[in-house]
């Protein structure tokens, strides 16, 4: 464990620093298309480093890594083309107004990219190698399946949002019609697949580095991820019949058919579907969507009986 320990410190210095740097630049120069940047190159840094300074490379060591490496590039190179392409997040210009709360945006992305880390950062450190074993499979197959959702959803939300006759629309395409969210689908799937993978390794104490998922979990659930989407997506669709309608039927998070989403329980969708009353506290009341149900209905009717 005192190897362990000594690399969850020096991962957390580097994420300190590294952070800083990028904050003291936005901070001064009121410059921020460098946030993105910064978190997912933070990723690269932390699992090279810790790859590089153990000196002992083993296969579970590599592919991890490598796999960091690559969603990290990926998703680094997306946000930079987004931002560059649309703008800064508007979400986020309350934050960036104030120094303070700036700070706090910035010492929560650290710590969302240390904690995240962590599954890769101890098996990196461990002096455990076991053999390859089937639990270390599945979660390379959680994250190849993760990987792919999460990349498929980006370029089709980019693909939609860049076409002039979609704006004022909300993405309702390929992954996006089955899930409100399919690119935090991906993200959690792979990052829980990356945590799997890295179980053969824990022993004691080390299982903690759970909190990394859990933390991201929470994280998109509940605070910096589908809460503000359906906030903004609320205040600017809401009064839209249809899209109220795709909103009921269409699942927050985990791809559903839509026709087996809308018949199931609402108990049954919180509890194992993630669709929280947080989600829709900001939609008016279902008149308009009752009808809108209906004049579907009856149109479809009328499609088939011609």
């Amino acid at each position: 464990m005192g190897t362990v320990s000594h690399f969850l410190a020096l991962t957390a210095i580097i994420t300190g620093v590294y952070e800083l740097v990028f904050f003291t630049i936005t901070a001064l120069l009121r410059f921020d298309k460098l946030t993105d940047f910064a978190g997912s190159t933070n990723f690269i840094l932390l699992s090279i480093v810790t790859l590089v300074s153990k000196g002992d490379w083993h296969f579970r060591q590599v592919i991890l890594t490598l796999l960091v490496v690559i969603w990290s590039l990926r998703f680094g190179l997306f946000l930079v083309m987004r931002i560059l392409q649309w703008g800064e997040d508007r979400r986020l210009d309350v934050i960036r107004s104030t120094f303070w709360k700036l700070a706090v945006f910035w010492t929560f992305q650290a710590v969302w990219v240390w904690s995240v880390s962590l599954p890769v950062t101890v098996v990196n450190a461990s002096d455990s190698h076991p053999s390859i074993q089937a639990v270390d499979i599945v979660g390379w197959i959680m994250w190849a399946v993760g990987f792919s959702v999460e990349a498929t959803a980006d370029q089709q939300k980019l693909l939609f949002k860049n076409s002039t006759q979609n704006r004022g629309k909300w993405c309702n395409v390929g992954l996006w019609k089955v899930s409100r969210h399919p690119n935090y689908f991906g993200e959690l799937l792979l990052w829980w697949g990356i945590f799997v993978s890295s179980t053969p390794v824990l022993e004691g104490a080390e299982w903690l580095v759970i909190f990394g998922p859990l933390f991201l979990t929470l994280l998109l659930l509940f605070v910096s991820g589908i809460p503000l989407l359906e906030e903004s997506a609320d205040k600017k669709f809401g009064n839209k019949a249809d899209y109220r309608f795709y909103k009921k039927t269409t699942s927050p998070l985990i791809p559903l058919p839509t026709f087996l989403y809308e018949k199931l329980p609402a108990w049954f969708k919180v509890v194992f579907l993630f669709e929280f009353p947080l989600y829709s506290r900001n939609l008016p009341q279902d008149e308009m969507l009752n009808w809108y149900r209906k004049t579907k209905s009856q149109a479809s009717k009328e499609v088939k009986a011609g």
